[in-house]
């Protein structure tokens, strides 16, 4: 709430009403949340101090085993609640796009974009977040060129803004008959989703969308799918996750403007200090430069650990990252004096 606090104190904050009362709104809806997770863990906490008094009294292998759950229920609720105390951009809230690219054309690296997508299922999977794969274009062997994974939560962008940069993967290869080593470096890039938060329309002109053409009444799921340039820009965003075409191409447009209005360019940067109009100002050769940046290794031979380069934490238990278990790197970057914003400083200085 730390923004809110500083929006709260502009001297013409109670001059517009409308913007007021939506930060007055979610001051309540924190504090509310906020009593309704304490009472949570008081709760639990009653549950696991009666069932080990009962413990006392007689062995109960099942009740044993409820304990544990429970514990380890409230340490991961607890620890969910000590980074969100971390966030205070104002798009930390929002829901998160994440896009992982392979980058390089050969198995090993679309194997590798295919675990990271899973890693990150499964993280959001343990915290109960809404998931789903909105834009995908699966490898040869059983990998995948690029994936979008939309994490439909509160503050999901706020949590996984750390992964935004390229992860080194060295490994045996599996595809590779003579176990030889090596290295694969996707890249992944998380944006948070602002399509519905802001009253601004990507101009007809600036788009080029291109359907699936097919006249025959079978159509099947792979039929239906929609691509939409941003001719400034040169991004386009590939969907065909959705039931129909309509809704292919409004869930590409989302993603779409989610990534304009995201982009760390020294030229959108300047566009949005005079007005989202000024979508022309993109420069297309600045887009991928956070992506573009070695963050993280994940060594699994002939060792195992993973570590981040930018905090220098790092663990050995290398297949728990990859079951999920990336929290200790989020908490450890959401801790550093400067963390990487939505335009990004470095981006800025690096496009002189």
């Amino acid at each position: 709430m730390q923004y809110l606090d500083q929006v709260i104190a502009q001297p013409n904050f109670w001059k517009n009403p409308t913007p007021a009362y939506q930060a007055l709104q979610e001051i309540e809806y924190s504090i509310f949340y906020k009593h309704q997770q304490y009472q949570r863990w008081c709760s639990i906490l009653e549950d696991i101090k009666a069932a080990l008094e009962l413990l006392e009294l007689s062995a109960d292998e099942q009740l044993w085993q409820e304990v544990q759950i429970n514990l380890t229920q409230l340490q991961q609720e607890l620890e969910t609640a000590d980074i969100r105390q971390l966030l205070s951009d104002p798009h930390d809230k929002k829901g998160a796009l994440l896009t992982i690219t392979a980058e390089v054309d050969n198995a090993d690296s679309q194997y590798w974009a295919y675990m990271l997508l899973k890693m990150y299922w499964r993280w959001g999977k343990s915290h109960d977040y809404q998931l789903d794969v909105v834009e995908i274009s699966e490898g040869n062997e059983g990998g995948v060129k690029y994936a979008t994974l939309e994490i439909t939560a509160s503050c999901a962008y706020g949590y996984l803004k750390s992964e935004t940069g390229t992860h080194q993967l060295q490994q045996i290869s599996p595809f590779d008959v003579t176990n030889s080593l090596r290295t694969s470096l996707p890249n992944v890039e998380v944006i948070p989703i602002l399509g519905e938060s802001v009253e601004w329309e990507i101009p007809e002109k600036d788009l080029q969308i291109t359907r699936w053409q097919c006249n025959s009444r079978n159509i099947n799921h792979s039929e239906i799918w929609v691509k939409v340039l941003h001719i400034p820009s040169g991004i386009s965003v590939f969907c065909d996750q959705e039931r129909s075409q309509m809704q292919n191409k409004e869930k590409a447009l989302a993603i779409l403007k989610s990534k304009l209005l995201a982009m760390p360019t020294a030229g959108y940067a300047y566009a949005l200090a005079q007005g989202v109009q000024q979508v022309d100002e993109i420069q297309p050769r600045l887009i991928k430069f956070l992506s573009n940046k070695l963050i993280r290794e994940y060594i699994l031979h002939p060792y195992t650990k993973v570590k981040d380069l930018r905090t220098n934490v790092e663990t050995s238990a290398a297949t728990e990252v990859l079951d999920g278990k990336i929290d200790l790197f989020i908490k450890a970057y959401l801790q550093q004096p400067s963390q990487t914003t939505l335009v990004d400083k470095e981006a800025l200085d690096n496009s002189k």
